[in-house]
C-alpha cells in the first residue's frame, strides 16, 4: 500500500456489511466488491442482498447492515418518520443517475398511442387503473406521480398506486394484474423483451440527469465512525470511476446476471448500463469525473417539495436545514479529495418534463405552482 492510498486516520472500523436491491444500478456496490475497491483504504466488504427496499430500511435502521445502495427518497421519508419509523439518516454520496423507466400494460399503451392521451387512454379500461412503484417515498413513486401529473392524471386520485419490489414487476405484469409500472433496469426492458409490456418513457425524460441511487447509512453510524464512513465513500468513489472505463460495464453486467445478484440475462443488463450511447435515450450515469456523484442538498429539498405535493407531509420551513444535517457533503468533500476526484457544488437547474424548473429555492412557491397535487 502506498502513501497516497493508506488511511489517512486509523478505521473505527474494517469489516462492513452493505445491502442492495436487485438492480442494475447496484453496479458500484457490487463492483466495490467483487475488485475490492475497499483494500486501499482498509476495508473489506460484505454485500447482502435485500428482496425489497422496506427489507433493505428494515435491516439499516436495525444495524443489521451498515449502509447500503438505497432510493433516494426512502432516506429522506425514513428521516420525517413518513417512510419508517423516524431515524436520523445520512446520503453519503450519489451512486447514479438515470436508470429507471415507465412501463405499461400491452392494452395500455395501445390505447394510449390510439386515443393521444393518458386520461382518455385510462378511460377505456372501464375501472381504476393500477400501477405499481416500490416504495412510498421513494424515487420510482415520484417519477410515476410525476409523469402521471404531466399527462393530466391525479395519481392519489384517478389510480390506485401498489408497491411492489423490482424483482416481482415483471411477473404482475404478465399476470396482468398491473396496467403500467415504475422501476429500475433491467425489469422494464425484460417486460418488453418478453412482450409483457412497453416502456413509454424514461426517467431521465422526466428529470434529465436526476439523483437516483445513494449511498445511505444511519447518521450514528458516521458519527461513531467518520474515518470508515470517509473510507466507504472513497471505495465507492473507486467503484464508480471503474465503471466509465471501456468495457467495464460489460464486465460488471456478466456479474450482476448471476442467480445471487439479479438474475437477469447479461446482454440485457449490459444494454442497460451502456444505453444512451447512439440510442439517444438518457443513460445510466456513474461517475464523469465525479459530477454524478456530489451529494447536492437542493436535489434533496426537491423530494420534500414532493411529499408535501402529494399529502405524505405538511408543510415546512425547515427543508433547507434537513437536507443540510442528512447530505453528508463536508464528509463528501474530503473523502473525494483525498483521491483526486473533483468537486463540483454548483446546484443543477433541471428542466422537468411538464416545463417546469427547479432551482433550490422557494419551496413553498414551487409546490404551489403545480396544477395538480393535494392542496
Amino acid at each position: 500500500m502506498n502513501e497516497s492510498t493508506r488511511p489517512a486516520a486509523p478505521l473505527e472500523k474494517t469489516h462492513l456489511k452493505i445491502g442492495f436491491v436487485p438492480l442494475a444500478d447496484a453496479a458500484p456496490v457490487v463492483a466495490a466488491k467483487l475488485l475490492e475497491f475497499g483494500h486501499a483504504h482498509g476495508l473489506t466488504l460484505e454485500l447482502s442482498r435485500q428482496p425489497s427496499w422496506a427489507a433493505l430500511r428494515d435491516k439499516l435502521l436495525a444495524g443489521e447492515l451498515d449502509a447500503a445502495h438505497s432510493l433516494y427518497g426512502l432516506v429522506y421519508g425514513v428521516q420525517l418518520g413518513i417512510g419508517g419509523p423516524q431515524t436520523d439518516m445520512a446520503v453519503l454520496m450519489v451512486l447514479n443517475r438515470n436508470g429507471q423507466a415507465i412501463s405499461l400494460s400491452n392494452r395500455l399503451a395501445d390505447a394510449f398511442e390510439e386515443h393521444g392521451t393518458l386520461p382518455r387512454a385510462l378511460a377505456t379500461l372501464g375501472r381504476t387503473p393500477v400501477f405499481a412503484q416500490t416504495f412510498p417515498t421513494g424515487t420510482h413513486a415520484m417519477w410515476l406521480y410525476y409523469w402521471l401529473a404531466a399527462q393530466g392524471v391525479h395519481p392519489l386520485r384517478d389510480i390506485e398506486s401498489v408497491v411492489i419490489p423490482p424483482p416481482q414487476m415483471v411477473a404482475a405484469l404478465a399476470e396482468e394484474r398491473l396496467d403500467g409500472l415504475c422501476v429500475g433496469e433491467p425489469w422494464p426492458a425484460l417486460a418488453q423483451r418478453r412482450g409483457m409490456g412497453r416502456t413509454v418513457i424514461r426517467s431521465g425524460e422526466i428529470w434529465p440527469d436526476h439523483p437516483e441511487k445513494v449511498l445511505a447509512c444511519r447518521r450514528d453510524f458516521v458519527g461513531r465512525y467518520p474515518n470508515t464512513a470517509r473510507a466507504l465513500v472513497q471505495t465507492m468513489l473507486e467503484a464508480c470511476r471503474w465503471l466509465d472505463g471501456a468495457g467495464h460495464r460489460t464486465e460488471i453486467a456478466q456479474w450482476l446476471a448471476r442467480p445471487e445478484m439479479l438474475g437477469a440475462d447479461a446482454d440485457l443488463i449490459a444494454s442497460m448500463l451502456e444505453a444512451g450511447e447512439g440510442s439517444g435515450a438518457p443513460d445510466m450515469k456513474f461517475f464523469e469525473n465525479g459530477a454524478v456523484n456530489y451529494p447536492l442538498e437542493s436535489e434533496g429539498i426537491w423530494f420534500l417539495t414532493q411529499f408535501e405535493r402529494w399529502g405524505m407531509m405538511a408543510r415546512r420551513d425547515d427543508y433547507r436545514e434537513i437536507a443540510a444535517a442528512l447530505n453528508q457533503t463536508a464528509l463528501y468533500r474530503e473523502a473525494a479529495a483525498a483521491i483526486g476526484v473533483g468537486v463540483s457544488a454548483a446546484a443543477r437547474l433541471p428542466r422537468f418534463i411538464d416545463g417546469r424548473v427547479w432551482d433550490g429555492e422557494n419551496a413553498a412557491a414551487y409546490v404551489e405552482g403545480f396544477e395538480i397535487g393535494c392542496r
